[in-house]
């Protein structure tokens, strides 16, 4: 397995696992959700979804269940569903895995996905992603700006176009992160849309 196949299969471990901790969920259910926690570029199909399924039951972090599916609301009136539910040890690994905060969590894919599960993530761990996410793109902005001081010159309009509007989606993303990181330090126990209601 290649280290980008591992990391991408680990991001779905990570979708899976916070999903299946909010409630039980049938295949198709868990599918559509997955596609609003990873973002619309990474659809994911039942052939990827199905095989991460039958691991973590594999691994004793989830069970498969029909009779879960009277207390899965959204599965009233469908029957012969397999419900996938989160067991005591599922439950504990997840946790752990969202106690992480090295670089792995501040990278572009695994970012979005830590940050929807922030709700379940201790306050000292959201700033240190937080921190680690802005000197990441600090640390990217330096290199764009270096490379377009030395090549302004012998770009053509249109690249240069595109390259500063990668500038300014990563500068825009820095200040968000600023405003994260001082609400965070401000109010670390409150969630930013609950803060925002307070203003």
């Amino acid at each position: 397995m290649s280290p980008r196949a591992g990391k991408r299969g680990g991001l779905l471990e990570l979708a899976v696992l916070g999903l299946l901790h909010e409630a039980p969920m049938h295949g198709y259910e868990l599918r559509k959700r997955l596609s609003g926690v990873l973002g619309t570029f990474h659809a994911i199909s039942y052939g990827s979804l199905y095989p991460c399924l039958k691991d973590l039951a594999g691994r004793g972090w989830l069970i498969e269940d029909e009779a879960t599916a009277a207390a899965a609301p959204a599965l009233a009136g469908k029957r012969g569903r397999i419900v996938y539910r989160l067991t005591a040890e599922g439950k504990e690994h997840f946790q752990a895995l969202v106690g992480e905060a090295g670089p792995d969590a501040w990278e572009d894919d695994r970012f979005g996905v830590r940050l929807a599960f922030f709700g379940r993530t201790e306050a000292s761990v959201r700033l240190r992603i937080l921190e680690g996410r802005r000197s990441r793109l600090e640390e990217r902005l330096d290199a764009v700006r270096s490379s377009l001081a030395r090549t302004r010159e012998r770009l053509d309009s249109y690249t240069l176009e595109l390259q500063q509007h990668g500038l300014e989606s990563v500068e825009r993303e820095v200040r968000w992160l600023d405003e994260l990181i001082a609400s965070e330090r401000e109010h670390p126990s409150t969630s930013p849309s609950s803060r925002r209601g307070d203003r």
